[in-house]
């Protein structure tokens, strides 16, 4: 009989949660697991259904803006009772047809409470099931939560009482969770972790030379992406390598009325795209990264050895990137700017430092989504 597994991804705004989770996805489906996606957020487009065999989505809901304070659906509306119960009914019709061996929830209890009108009940009705399915907790490197211990201990309560495991996607001996939530240590017996999920190697396109030996700008899926375009773009007016192509990357999220704005009177030799599927390549190409922080991005420079540029995203309690770019900065991986202090002139000069300099090389597990498929399947079948 085959095993399977029902996955669940929530993105909000950025496009690195959902990336993390399809790539985990890919790899069960590869161990011969059958998965049930369910995602939450903004539709995945039709080739996600090609590769996965049951895709469920739920009635989108995203943040409204980098706050993260308002949740909106459909049509920019805030959500309401009735698509809080379309989702939660969506979300256990799934659970009830997929009878899964395993329920991954992606960053919950540690994140996502405001779902909880959907995940109580499905970690509910798991709890329920006599044999009841592995219940796991997928979590990033590094998690956001308040300083309050007490929401400290609600989390560690929570994962004893209902989660058989957290599987923490990244390296104990780079970034361990005790980093950024205090009580790990609480949950010590409870946690495994994988590995970072990095994009798997892809291979060179012979005759692609978008990306060689130019700036290349990008901002991930490109929600808070505005602000380090734009500055770029005017580091690169007031003459930073100024004899070089620049490409700026705006991502498929952000908005088209900035994107137009940006593309107003671009000086000659400046080039500015959407997305690039060829991105890790490029980066292998190119004179200098410029970058925001998210997971994949810093994994992609990792993986390329790219000379670097990183502005971490730190808008209002968002700290995770500017964790992980500090340690790669303190390590001599990268040059950081700090999104407070950015300018022309600064981010310029950074520039200036990372084109000059060779970046240190730094050795993390990064396999993390064939571990992961891996872990789960052993758990099963142990079951």
């Amino acid at each position: 009989m085959t095993a399977s597994v029902l996955l669940y991804v929530q993105h909000l705004l950025g496009i690195g949660h959902v990336k993390r989770s399809l790539r985990i996805a890919k790899a069960l489906a590869e161990e011969g697991i059958e998965v049930t996606l369910v995602s939450g957020g903004e539709p995945l487009g039709e080739e996600i259904g090609a590769v996965f065999k049951r895709v469920v989505q739920l009635v989108p809901v995203r943040a409204s803006d980098a706050t993260f304070k308002n949740l909106v659906g459909p049509g920019g509306r805030p959500i309401d009772d009735r698509l809080r119960k379309a989702r939660r009914t969506a979300l256990l019709d799934a659970f009830i047809s997929a009878q899964p061996d395993a329920v991954v929830i992606e960053a919950f209890p540690f994140g996502r409470r405001a779902f909880r009108f959907e995940l109580d009940p499905l970690v509910k009705a798991a709890r329920s099931r006599c044999p009841h399915p592995l219940l796991l907790c997928s979590l990033r490197d590094i998690v956001i939560v308040s300083d309050d211990p007490n929401r400290h201990r609600e989390i560690a309560d929570r994962v004893r009482a209902d989660f058989d495991y957290v599987l923490i996607h990244g390296d104990p001996a780079f970034i361990p969770l005790e980093a950024s939530f205090p009580a790990a240590s609480e949950i010590a017996d409870r946690l495994v972790y994988t590995g970072y999920v990095a994009e798997p190697d892809q291979t060179e396109v012979a005759d692609e030379v978008a990306g060689t030996d130019e700036v290349l700008v990008s901002v991930g899926g490109g929600a808070v992406g505005s602000a380090l375009l734009s500055t770029a773009l005017e580091a690169r007016r007031n003459g930073c390598l100024a004899t070089l192509v620049w490409r700026l990357l705006a991502g498929p999220n952000l908005p088209d009325r900035s994107f137009e704005i940006l593309a107003r009177g671009l000086p000659a030799g400046v080039v500015l795209e959407r997305y690039r599927n060829q991105f890790p390549q490029m980066l292998r190409r190119c004179r200098v990264s410029v970058s925001q922080g998210g997971y994949n991005t810093v994994l992609d420079i990792l993986a390329a050895r790219a000379r670097a540029v990183v502005v971490p995203f730190a808008s209002e309690r968002e700290t995770e990137q500017q964790l992980r770019a500090e340690r790669l900065a303190a390590q001599g991986v990268l040059e950081l700017v700090p999104e407070a202090e950015l300018s022309p002139a600064r981010l310029a000069l950074a520039i200036e430092r990372a084109v000059g300099a060779k970046p240190q090389r730094i050795s993390i597990d990064t396999g993390g989504a064939r571990h992961t498929a891996g872990l789960i399947a052993n758990m099963v079948r142990r079951r």
